[in-house]
C-alpha cells in the first residue's frame, strides 16, 4: 500500500514538473518578445532623444498588473519579479549609469538595487556632491540621494546641492532601514570597537548602551566602510545592512538593533532632463522671496487658494548671502493639469527666483532592511 501511495506521488510530481517545465518554455518565449519590443522602444526614444527612465510608465504598468493578478502570487513577488523586469528592459532600450553615495553596500545601494534593479549601472561616489556633479555633467545618466529621515530631518546637504547644480527629481521612493550588528566575532561578549556612519550610531545609542557599554565608537563615511574595517578583526562590529555581512564574509551578532524601529529615508533619482508625460502626484521647487513684508505669506495664499496641499516648507540659508535665505517646498499637484500650472505661475511672480524641481508620481515604501543583496 505504502509503495502504491509512493508511485502515485512520484507520478503527481512528475506531471506537475512537466506542467511546470511547459509554463517556463511560454514563460522565457514571452519574456523574449517583451524584450524584442523593449528594443523597438528603445530605438524610437532614441530618434526622439527622449528618457529611458519613464517612472509614470513603471508606476501605470504595475498598477494594471496589480489589478488584474488574481493570485496566488503575493503582490510583493509580483513587484520583485517585474522590478527585474522593468530594469532589464532601460537595459535593453540604453545602459544607465546610476550614481551613488558609496561604496558599494550603503543604504543609497541597496535603496537604488531595490527601485531599480539590477541589471542598472551602479556608480559609487565619494559624497553627495560627487553625486550630482556626475549627473549635471553627463557622467551618469541618473543619481539617487538621501532627501529626508522620518527621525532626523532633512539632509540639508541634498537640498543645498539643488542650488548649485541644474538636475531634476524624476522619482521618489521610501525606505525603511533596519540596522545590525555585524562582526567576524562569534559572541558580542568580544566586541571591543564598534564602526558605523554617524547617523546609525547616533540611531542605535540606547541599544549600544545597553548591550556594548564598554565598546569604543568609531564613526566611518559609510556603513560599507565600516564592515571592511572589522573584515580582519575579531573584536570588533560594524552596524549596517545585513546583507553587508554576505558581501563581507561577517556574522550577524544581533538584528533591529536601531533604538526606534519605525524608521524611513526618502530617496530621490535625479536626472538632467524632466519626465514629461504621466500623472504627476508631487511637485517640488525652490524659490527666493524679495525682501519686504508679506512675501512669504502671498506665496502661501495662493497654493491654499488653489487647493493645493502642502507636503514640506523648509528654509536654508542662501551660501554667500548673509541672512537671506531659500525655500523648499513639496505640495501635491501635477503641473500638467493647466489649473495648477497657473498656480504655479502665479507663485512665480511672487518670488525673486522660483525654479521647479520636479513633477513626480508618488514613490512605492520599500522594506531595504529585506536581503536584496542575496540575489547579486
Amino acid at each position: 500500500m505504502t509503495d502504491d501511495k509512493n508511485t502515485t506521488g512520484a507520478q503527481q510530481m512528475n506531471g506537475l514538473r512537466t506542467e511546470i517545465d511547459a509554463l517556463d518554455r511560454e514563460i522565457l518565449e514571452l519574456l523574449n518578445r517583451r524584450a524584442g519590443c523593449s528594443l523597438e522602444v528603445g530605438r524610437v526614444k532614441a530618434d526622439a532623444k527622449d528618457l529611458i527612465f519613464k517612472p509614470f510608465r513603471e508606476k501605470e504598468v504595475m498598477a494594471n498588473l496589480l489589478e488584474m493578478s488574481p493570485g496566488p502570487l503575493p503582490e510583493d513577488h509580483l513587484r520583485a519579479i517585474y522590478r527585474e523586469i522593468f530594469s532589464s528592459s532601460r537595459r535593453l532600450q540604453r545602459p544607465q549609469q546610476v550614481a551613488y553615495l558609496g561604496p558599494e553596500g550603503t543604504f543609497s545601494y541597496f535603496a537604488g538595487v531595490e527601485f531599480l534593479g539590477h541589471s542598472v549601472d551602479f556608480q559609487p561616489m565619494p559624497g553627495l556632491p560627487d553625486v550630482f556633479q556626475a549627473v549635471s555633467s553627463g557622467e551618469t545618466e541618473l543619481g539617487i540621494i538621501p532627501l529626508e529621515n522620518s527621525l532626523h530631518g532633512t539632509v540639508g546637504q541634498s537640498l543645498d546641492l539643488f542650488l548649485r547644480h541644474e538636475v531634476f527629481i524624476l522619482s521618489e521612493l521610501f525606505c525603511k532601514i533596519s540596522h545590525n550588528v555585524l562582526s567576524q566575532a562569534k559572541r558580542l561578549a568580544d566586541i571591543k570597537t564598534v564602526y558605523s556612519h554617524p547617523q546609525p550610531l547616533a540611531q542605535c545609542e540606547r541599544w549600544l548602551r545597553n548591550n556594548l557599554p564598554s565598546a569604543k565608537l568609531i564613526p566611518t563615511e559609510s556603513t560599507a566602510a565600516a564592515a571592511v574595517r572589522v573584515q580582519d578583526d575579531p573584536e570588533s562590529a560594524a552596524i549596517g545592512h545585513k546583507s553587508l555581512a554576505a558581501m563581507f564574509g561577517l556574522n550577524v551578532l544581533a538584528r533591529g538593533v536601531e533604538d526606534l524601529p519605525d524608521n524611513w529615508t526618502r530617496f530621490v533619482v535625479i536626472g538632467r532632463k524632466q519626465a514629461s508625460q504621466g500623472n504627476r502626484d508631487k511637485t517640488s521647487m525652490l524659490f527666493t522671496l524679495p525682501d519686504k513684508p508679506g512675501s512669504l505669506v502671498n506665496v502661501l495664499s495662493v497654493i491654499a487658494t488653489q487647493g493645493i496641499n502642502m507636503k514640506k516648507l523648509e528654509s536654508r540659508p542662501m551660501r554667500g548671502e548673509k541672512w537671506k535665505y531659500v525655500f523648499f517646498v513639496d505640495v501635491e499637484c501635477d503641473l500638467s493639469l493647466e489649473e495648477y500650472s497657473k498656480a504655479m505661475t502665479e507663485v512665480a511672480d511672487n518670488c525673486h527666483i522660483m525654479r521647479i524641481l520636479g513633477s513626480y508620481p508618488a514613490g512605492p515604501s520599500l522594506d531595504v532592511s529585506a536581503n536584496v543583496g542575496d540575489a547579486e
